[in-house]
């Protein structure tokens, strides 16, 4: 049984991967999409190892002994989805004795030996179901359930009919006036198909060579009306996260809809490691928003978005995500994969593509804050897991990027030439030029360079290369000078006069004095308040922005940034009942209408890096040494929260660091692992700096 490969994209008019037609075995593809960018045969690779009870062994790998037919899959592909006609099915074809003398011979390919590696991390698996949470009648009589959640996985249906109907199932993100709203998914049609063989016994099916991103699906065929509440088996599994939309108990009409149709969410089986509580709902909402899109783009490659004809691996995605991904879940061995894949790319194109793996597309780069991926991301998991040998394992990868852009900016140092993306997605960028940034993508670039360059600096040392880090040493502090003759003035003012540029310079420390420094911190928390306490940031100046804000002690500023509701803010999708990420601070207008731009896309995790401030600022739990051998606690209370949490399963067991507030007395309570200590840094009075394994509280009160 073979199905049919899967197209990947092609390049539209904005630059981007636009929609692919569905191939079928011997089909040309629709719309003009690229093909067999992994070989042009659908082939299979297999080696079964058989233990018998006597302790006996064998070994079945495929060959020229076995045989192939045409099955009931008649199409299958990542974007447009699969069409299964169970009529096709060969009865019994998987039980023993069954005789396939009229199939046809397999064709053993001939190619190089394959170098096979086995995995660093979990493979993608059914992880858990969601039973509809209502249904719903559309504007023209459709069937639309909503499932409370949007996930990133398929449908299972049970279904009984006569021979022939078919079941039709379409997906999507979000409603628009009353129907799936389908233009975000630009051409991918996100739609399975199930043809009934008629048996007089229900029937089951779920797709198995495709995954879509949805919260919605319009049933179309169903044999006879869905059942109504109280009809139908009984309850089918429960939800088991926060966020999910329940606990799993269910309505009448759950238990009997989900009873036929269920949402089956896959991903990568990643281990859940890090939690954040507090006593601000909407920041929990915003909270769980930002995991369930790490779950919905973690599927084998960490993606974009699950939903469009798109879903790529892109660097600066991952790059400004990672360090809330490595405290969210365990996800060391899946990104060590994929940097190995990054690398491998890297040395066949001479740069850090756009997006690993790296598809054909468009041109793969370099482009600041994407490919300093290369840099950043082995940087980030070695502060979280205290992996020395991943940064041994990228050494090479990491000093090819900055050698490369060193040789782009020359004996100017500033890196003021070629594409970039810039501060991606604005919120000022008109909605059909998402890369209309107010930040000059000079600044972005040569920020960027001048850091990566410390940061492979300090990963020589660590590594004993002391000639490579007295050198790279010199770089960053050469491209620092050459930043701040460029862009900031004597008083310490930003030539560009932006949020992101501003957090670029506190950041990445590239202002040389201190009262430079001040007059930068004065000048965001100025723009800040300016523009509303609303976000002016885009996929580059949002996930530094508070942290700038914080290292100016302006948290104040921080915190009605973090809070504020009207849009842009990370607030205002979970206002208008987000349940995930947003691509866009709007993708969805207030009027319930989506954003008219092509980047539309209501699952898309980058905006949700602001997950890692709540964790190290909000709720005060950070590394103070790679792996968490030495803890930081340094909450720093404030926008009205009466409470906060964050817990965190490091090598060493349990960390856990938990605040309350009342009146103008605070209370925080820190478990340390064993064989490891906490530095604190409590906004109290008195106490001690540095306490070891156990858990310890301290009382006093709140300064500042």
């Amino acid at each position: 049984l073979v199905a049919a490969p899967v197209p990947v994209g092609r390049r539209g008019p904005d630059g981007l991967v636009q929609a692919q037609g569905l191939l079928r075995a011997g089909a040309e593809v629709d719309h003009g999409g690229k093909t067999a960018i992994y070989g042009d045969r659908t082939a299979l690779i297999a080696q079964l190892e058989v233990t018998y009870e006597d302790g006996g062994t064998d070994l079945v790998v495929t060959d020229e002994h076995w045989r192939c037919a045409t099955g009931p899959i008649t199409a299958a592909g990542l974007y447009d989805g699969e069409r299964y006609d169970a009529r096709l099915l060969p009865q019994g074809w998987s039980e023993p004795g069954f005789d396939a003398a009229a199939w046809t011979p397999a064709d053993v390919l001939g190619h190089d030996p394959a170098r096979l590696v086995a995995p660093t991390g979990p493979p993608v698996r059914r992880v858990e179901t969601l039973r509809p949470r209502q249904v719903l009648t559309g504007p023209s009589g459709e069937t639309i359930l909503d499932f409370g959640q949007n996930v990133t996985g398929r449908l299972r249906i049970r279904v009984q009919g006569p021979a022939g109907r078919t079941v039709t199932l379409r997906h999507a993100e979000v409603l628009e006036n009353g129907a799936l709203s389908l233009r975000p998914l630009r051409h991918a049609a996100a739609t399975d198909t199930y043809t009934l063989r008629g048996d007089d016994v229900p029937e089951e099916w779920e797709p198995r060579f495709t995954m879509h991103g949805f919260r919605y699906a319009q049933i179309d065929g169903w044999p006879g009306p869905l059942p109504e509440p109280g009809e139908g088996a009984g309850p089918g599994p429960g939800v088991g996260v926060a966020g999910g939309g329940g606990d799993g108990a269910g309505t009448g009409a759950e238990d009997a809809i989900g009873a036929a149709i269920e949402a089956v969410v896959c991903h990568t089986d990643l281990r859940p490691t890090g939690t954040f509580r507090c006593s601000d709902p909407d920041l929990n909402r915003l909270h769980d928003n930002v995991v369930w899109s790490l779950r919905g783009n973690f599927v084998d490659v960490p993606t974009d978005c699950p939903q469009r004809d798109e879903r790529l691996g892109w660097t600066g995605d991952l790059q400004v995500f990672a360090p809330t991904a490595a405290f969210l879940y365990d996800c060391a061995g899946p990104l060590a994969s994929w940097l190995a894949d990054l690398a491998a790319e890297q040395d066949e194109l001479g740069t850090v593509p756009h997006y690993v793996p790296w598809v054909d597309l468009m041109s793969p780069g370099p482009a600041a804050a994407w490919g300093d991926a290369a840099v950043i991301v082995p940087w980030v998991l070695h502060q979280r897991y205290g992996d020395l040998g991943l940064l041994r394992t990228q050494y090479a990868s990491m000093k090819g990027w900055v050698d490369e852009i060193a040789g782009l900016a020359g004996e100017s140092h500033l890196w003021d030439t070629g594409f970039q993306w810039g501060d991606w997605l604005d919120p000022a960028a008109p909605p059909d030029k998402p890369g209309k940034a107010r930040t000059d993508p000079a600044l972005v670039a040569t920020a960027y360079h001048a850091w990566t360059a410390r940061l492979v600096a300090e990963t020589a040392a660590l590594l004993g290369h002391a000639d490579d880090a007295a050198h790279y040493a010199r770089l960053a502090g050469e491209v620092r000078a050459a930043f701040g003759r460029e862009f900031v003035t004597p008083s310490g003012r930003l030539a560009c006069d932006t949020q992101t540029a501003h957090a670029l310079a506190i950041c990445f420390d590239l202002l040389e004095r201190p009262e430079q420094r001040e007059r930068a911190g004065r000048r965001l928390a100025e723009l800040v308040a300016a523009d509303g306490h609303r976000i002016g940031t885009g996929f580059v100046g949002t996930p530094l922005v508070c942290d700038a804000l914080a290292a100016v002690g302006a948290y104040g500023t921080a915190y009605e940034l973090l809070t504020q509701r009207e849009c842009p803010s990370w607030l205002y999708p979970v206002t208008m009942g987000a349940t995930t990420i947003w691509e866009r601070w709007d993708s969805m207008l207030p009027d319930g209408s989506v954003n008219p731009g092509e980047m539309t896309s209501f699952n898309h995790y980058a905006l949700g890096a602001v997950a890692d401030f709540l964790h190290r600022t909000v709720a005060g739990l950070a590394p103070a040494a790679p792996g968490y051998r030495r803890l930081r606690v340094a909450p720093r209370p404030g926008g009205g929260l009466t409470e906060a949490e964050a817990a965190l399963d490091t090598p060493y067991g349990t960390a856990r660091v938990a605040w309350t507030r009342a009146g103008g007395e605070l209370t925080v309570t820190v478990t340390v692992p064993p064989g490891t200590t906490a530095e604190l840094d409590l906004p109290i009075e008195g106490g001690p700096a540095e306490v070891g394994a156990g858990t310890h509280t301290f009382t006093g009160a709140l300064q500042g």
